[in-house]
């Protein structure tokens, strides 16, 4: 079989297995929401509410009472489930409980452009960060500068998102007054309109460069953290390929004709190792909107990963079961879109 055909054939096999992991996803949430303590239905009414008005929502959300023994909230847990798979199949997200009924694919796209804003942002600022520290730390193999690269990996590979957060608004919001928290942009200010949701695209698209840099000094202090505290994965990654790269009969050829040691870093050795990260950007995702979640829950960024932790706060089971199994799609995209990169830039890859 040839590369192409095997690459199709590879593709094929992974957009076969996306629905399956979608659905495994969608179970694996819709078993654990319902395993845990608590009435949603006392969660967005409150307990002083009417027993004739719980009543009428148990029907409409089909939910079973508290008190109902366990065989028939199973049964109504399992029509639940048929009824939000089919949905699922019919590419229908559900409806919010706690938004009145507003359907979940309406969430989303109100608050995924901030969640798309600050995590493209920050894996800007983790790829810059993590590559430059990476390539810096390779390249100065035995020194301080490499022992410095290698401490800074471990430090912002460990450190908890949640907490630098805090402690970076504390000093640079709080203390210094530099930077402005709890907002995506002022609310004195009218928005960036645009297409894409994204304020910096938009105000760049119109030509508003005052809208463009006011978006992006609300947005430099979450971005940063996230991608700081996420750029160790990156130096780790570009440092142990890069200086198993300058070891290479290559680069020694390279040495002997006289070359530079700064263009075989950039100009031959660079080009190898950067191949791996290609594959880590896949599953960088992941991590960028888990650590997204952290960011703007710290930030009160009005995201996604926001609205994500309200709706579990408020046990809105619909809306986390959508927003889960919409996050599942994005990383399951992103990992069949890079292993096609993968086998397109690097012609040693076989499937």
């Amino acid at each position: 079989m040839s590369r192409a055909k095997a690459l199709q054939y590879y593709v094929l096999i992974r957009l076969l297995l996306a629905p399956l992991m979608l659905w495994t996803i969608f179970t694996l949430v819709f078993i654990l929401l319902r395993a845990t303590p608590g009435d949603p239905i006392d969660a967005a009414l409150g307990s002083r509410a009417p027993d004739s008005v719980k009543e009428e929502f148990r029907q409409r959300w089909g939910f079973p009472d508290p008190n109902q023994p366990w065989p028939e909230k199973l049964w109504l847990y399992g029509l639940q489930y048929i009824r939000d798979l089919g949905n699922l199949l019919h590419f229908d997200l559900g409806s919010s409980i706690s938004s009145q009924g507003q359907k979940v694919s309406e969430i989303i796209g109100q608050h995924f452009s901030a969640t798309a804003e600050l995590a493209i942002c920050g894996l800007t600022v983790a790829f810059l960060v993590g590559v430059g520290i990476g390539i810096l730390s390779a390249s100065r193999s035995g020194t301080i500068l490499d022992a410095g690269g290698r401490l800074f990996g471990i430090i912002t590979y460990s450190l908890p998102i949640f907490w630098v957060g805090m402690i970076l608004q504390l000093i640079f919001a709080v203390q210094l007054n530099w930077f402005p928290i709890g907002t995506r942009f002022p609310i004195t200010l009218p928005t960036p309109e645009g297409f894409t949701g994204l304020y910096t695209i938009d105000s760049l698209l119109s030509g508003n460069l005052s809208q463009f840099f006011t978006a992006l000094y609300y947005l430099t202090l979450p971005s940063v953290t996230l991608g700081v505290l996420l750029s160790g994965i990156f130096e780790r990654i570009v440092r142990v390929n890069l200086k198993k790269t300058l070891k290479a009969d290559y680069v020694e050829a390279a040495r002997a004709r006289g070359i530079s040691e700064g263009r075989i870093v950039f100009a031959h050795a660079l080009k190898n190792a950067m191949i791996p990260v290609i594959t880590v950007l896949g599953l960088m995702l992941a991590s960028l909107l888990g650590g997204a979640v952290l960011t703007e829950v710290t930030f009160s960024w009005p995201g996604l990963g926001s609205r994500l932790y309200q709706a579990i706060s408020e046990r809105d089971y619909f809306t986390v079961q959508g927003i889960m199994v919409f996050f599942g799609l994005i990383v399951v995209g992103a990992s069949i879109a890079i292993d096609i990169i993968n086998a397109l830039i690097d012609p040693r890859i076989r499937y």
